[in-house]
């Protein structure tokens, strides 16, 4: 998933993309391990649309919190 689409959604929307994510990991690791599925380019790219969809999460978070101080 591309960042300016993961910027787009709101918070709740994010929160759900990433449980899909991460169950959707799971998933292939599984695979993987029982040898059914050789996705290893799947699995990196959904490790870093984790990490980017956890990013935007917190950057949100730091400027509700920094607006909230000002």
């Amino acid at each position: 998933m591309e960042l300016t689409k993961i910027r787009n959604l709101s918070d709740d929307q994010l929160v759900v993309e990433q449980k899909q994510a991460a169950e959707q990991l799971f998933r292939l690791r599984f695979q993987l391990s029982l040898g059914q599925n050789d996705g290893v380019k799947k699995i990196r790219e959904l490790k870093k649309d984790i990490a980017r969809i956890k990013t935007v999460a917190r950057e949100r978070e730091l400027a509700t919190k920094k607006g909230a101080r000002a």
